[in-house]
């Protein structure tokens, strides 16, 4: 643990924290139904980040023997995200008509919004639900092979837990495809950043998420 409190760990976690709070900032202020002020959220969201920051910073090459940050990615790595991200948009998008149906709140309506879900999902959501877990549990197991099992576990953890806080859960048919792409969500963002870093996670989350803006009520008017 005393790998969290080294000045370099500590630095890096205070930039990046102070980044993701920003970046959520967006999604954060125009939530509907916030029960606490928006200074508050923000807040817990920096304070968070930085805790989570600071087990990537500190465990994850150490023990993975990967870098959490490069430029170098090459073009192959980039090709391979490109695919995967398209492939699985394309896939996922199919699905996107029942949950838009059930969680009108968890897609965007026009291009303002889409910036600011993107935004949270990669500044946040990945943060919380990959790089973070994968560096604690390299950290708890000293292996590659039960880290990424055990992120993977995790993600479906918060699924179910999330699953719980509707009135209704959701029907079988849509959990099962909603289990199966956290699986494959999981391990391919994991694969990706320890092929090439956040860059290479980031551009394929990126891909994922911009399979909303063929919905947007923007482009319509637009095209109308």
């Amino acid at each position: 643990m005393r790998d969290l409190g080294r000045p370099d760990v500590l630095k890096s976690a205070l930039l990046a924290g102070g980044l993701t709070a920003l970046a959520c900032y967006p999604r954060v202020a125009d939530a509907p139904g916030l029960r606490y002020p928006v200074w508050y959220l923000e807040t817990l969201l920096f304070l968070g980040s930085i805790v989570l920051w600071a087990f990537v910073f500190a465990w994850h090459t150490e023990y993975s023997g990967r870098p959490v940050f490069t430029l170098h990615v090459g073009w192959r790595s980039f090709a391979l995200a490109t695919v995967l991200g398209v492939t699985v948009a394309a896939i996922v998008s199919m699905g996107d008509s029942a949950l838009r149906a059930r969680t009108p709140h968890d897609y965007p309506s026009d291009l303002g919004q889409w910036f600011a879900m993107a935004l949270f999902s990669l500044a946040f959501t990945e943060l919380f639900l990959v790089f973070a877990p994968l560096a604690w549990l390299l950290r708890l197991s000293q292996r590659v092979g039960p880290a990424v099992l055990l992120t993977v576990v995790f993600g479906l953890f918060v699924l179910a837990a999330k699953n719980r806080a509707p009135p209704t859960p959701m029907p079988p048919g849509i959990m099962v495809g909603l289990v199966a792409y956290r699986i494959c969500a999981s391990l391919i963002s994991v694969y990706l950043f320890l092929r090439g870093g956040l860059l290479l996670s980031w551009w394929w989350g990126l891909l994922i998420q911009s399979r909303h803006l063929f919905h947007l009520t923007d482009w319509a008017m637009l095209g109308g």
